[in-house]
């Protein structure tokens, strides 16, 4: 189904309409591939995308160029989430700079800032950042945007959480300038993300603790998406709903969840989360009773555990088979991982002290 609810895809429409020749509405017939890839509906981008890519052939065209690489790497990116996204956004931002784009090398640097954010790379963030914000003008909602959301995940990881709302202050303006409904989903799936990521920290440091409401954020994105016409993350939301209803204590309906939607969560390249909501699987399933399976998963989770994915998430793996294996009765496996959790849990803190050292060194702590 077309986003036709979407505000910025009628905007799009308008003006391929008005535009004269194929040649002049190229680059906004690309535009409007990426925002229906944005809003989750692949199949019809790819359309839009093949169609031009036969114009490109019979019309060399740099701008043609290099919205169309741009384009492909956010349709790489939400297909599975992968590393082929980062070289074909890197290379639209190198045609649109010696075309001199400014518009497109400017969302091409805030899309890289993006990605730089989902592998962790504070260095390159912070230079992709600046780039975006220096070339982007005032009123390039698009590109700053996108660039405010990953600087407001940024502060959020680095435990910053008034510059975080800052900078997600700055995402919603720019995004209703636009009326890219797209960009408000995203906002909204990445803050809800980010509040279940604290709450599901504390509560396996402080498992008595009372948990806060939030399957409410998770719910109001599965609402607003319905209400705009899709978005990339649905696939994603369920996953997150059931990290909130683990944390909650609602197993059953938790496990319902995961055990519907982790797997295709898992091959959409998000292999790095796999290790940790699988041992919340386990946990789901050792207050169930399900002691055999629970062993089972708990060790799938340990064979799961990249040394190489983000440090918060091997810390929250090896914390909630602790309680696995200590449910469990196993107390040498329980010890063995609240060893290991307590000194990922330290790596994490001293990981977050160091980001907020950089962006506040690169005068991004808030928005100018």
């Amino acid at each position: 189904m077309i986003p036709a609810k979407s505000r910025l895809l009628r905007q799009l429409d308008t003006q391929i309409a008005a535009a004269s020749g194929q040649l002049q509405s190229a680059g906004l017939r690309a535009q409007r591939a990426v925002l229906l890839a944005r809003h989750g509906q692949l199949a019809e981008a790819r359309e839009e995308l093949t169609a031009l890519h036969q114009l490109s052939f019979q019309h060399p065209n740099s701008q043609l160029g290099a919205w169309l690489h741009f384009a492909e790497g956010l349709m790489s990116y939400f297909t599975d989430f992968g590393s082929a996204a980062r070289d074909k956004i890197q290379r639209a931002q190198a045609i649109a700079r010696l075309a001199e784009l400014k518009e497109v090398e400017a969302l091409a640097a805030a899309w890289l800032c993006h990605l730089a954010y989902v592998r962790h790379d504070i260095e390159a963030l912070i230079g992709h950042a600046q780039a975006c914000l220096q070339l982007a003008a005032p009123d390039h909602h698009a590109a700053r945007v996108r660039v405010a959301i990953a600087l407001g995940l940024a502060h959020h990881f680095a435990n910053q959480p008034e510059a975080a709302q800052a900078w997600y202050g700055q995402a919603r303006q720019h995004a209703s300038a636009e009326g890219d409904d797209a960009s408000q989903s995203a906002l909204m799936y990445n803050m809800a993300e980010m509040r279940t990521a604290h709450v599901r920290r504390e509560s396996l440091a402080h498992p008595s603790r009372p948990v806060p409401e939030l399957l409410l954020g998770a719910d109001s994105i599965k609402h607003y998406d319905a209400a705009v016409g899709g978005s990339a993350m649905a696939e994603l939301t369920p996953v997150l709903r059931a990290q909130v209803l683990t944390v909650q204590g609602e197993f059953a309906q938790a496990q319902a969840l995961y055990e519907q939607h982790l797997p295709q969560a898992m091959s959409k390249g998000l292999t790095r989360l796999g290790s940790s909501l699988l041992a919340d699987l386990a946990w789901c399933r050792c207050n169930l009773g399900q002691r055999e399976h629970a062993l089972q998963q708990a060790r799938e989770a340990e064979i799961e555990l990249d040394p190489a994915c983000d440090v918060d998430d091997r810390a929250a793996t090896h914390s909630r088979l602790a309680q696995v294996y200590g449910l469990l009765g196993d107390a040498a496996a329980a010890e063995r991982h609240a060893a290991s959790a307590a000194a990922e849990w330290a790596e994490f803190a001293a990981q977050q002290q160091a980001w907020a050292r950089a962006l506040a060194g690169a005068g991004l702590s808030r928005p100018a």
